[in-house]
């Protein structure tokens, strides 16, 4: 099926409150600008220089999000132009990204990944570390990130039962601190949760941002 066929198919089965980030890694920019053409203007990407790329080549309306694993040594790349962070684990990399985007006088958004796998391979933070990080006065002192939400990934399991309870337990911390008044640099309004192969139970369960990328595209 055509990409903008997928792209329609899977748009008119969203919630309104929901928003669609097309994977587009390892896809060349032809399928990019297919899907851009049908409409969709947030694109994920899970290598920098990969994004970086494909920014240079394509339209400046596009909002960039980069999904995979930041290295801190690379965030200069994105910091002129990248939208949403995904997945960040640590106040290192908080810092590093603020540090950056006041080299490039604007204000990054940051998502942080929390760890509700039970995988040892998924990144991400328990709920100390969020409540440690978001009380610590460094973390305040960061002008030039904004964090906008939380992010986890579910276990890679058949198990519907695992996943949603994965799920509802991002769910959960998540109202526990969305509901408080934080510091100027932290209201989250986003929870980005669900990918392909369960993004509908990821929004039964309160996701407001899914990351689709082979029912779009195709597989890799």
């Amino acid at each position: 099926m055509p990409i903008k066929d997928n792209l329609h198919n899977i748009k008119s089965s969203l919630p309104e409150n929901v928003t669609l980030v097309a994977v587009s890694k390892t896809k060349p920019v032809a399928d990019l600008m297919e899907a851009y053409e049908a409409g969709q203007r947030i694109f994920g990407e899970n290598k920098i220089q990969e994004m970086t790329d494909k920014w240079e080549q394509m339209p400046k309306d596009i909002e960039w999000h980069m999904i995979g694993h930041v290295q801190t040594n690379k965030v200069k790349y994105m910091a002129p132009f990248v939208s949403l962070v995904h997945g960040v684990d640590s106040l290192k990399l908080l810092k590093e990204i603020n540090k950056q985007a006041k080299k490039n006088e604007r204000v990054i958004n940051c998502l942080l990944q929390m760890h509700i796998a039970e995988e040892e391979t998924k990144f991400g933070m328990d709920e100390q570390e969020l409540h440690t990080l978001l009380n610590s006065d460094e973390f305040k002192q960061l002008d030039n990130i904004k964090v906008a939400g939380l992010m986890g990934m579910a276990t890679f399991t058949d198990n519907q039962e695992q996943v949603k309870k994965e799920f509802t337990q991002l769910k959960t911390i998540f109202d526990t601190y969305a509901n408080k008044p934080l510091t100027d640099n932290c209201q989250l309004s986003t929870l980005s949760m669900g990918m392909s192969g369960d993004y509908t139970l990821a929004i039964a369960c309160g996701s407001t941002m899914v990351r689709i990328g082979s029912s779009i595209f195709g597989s890799r």
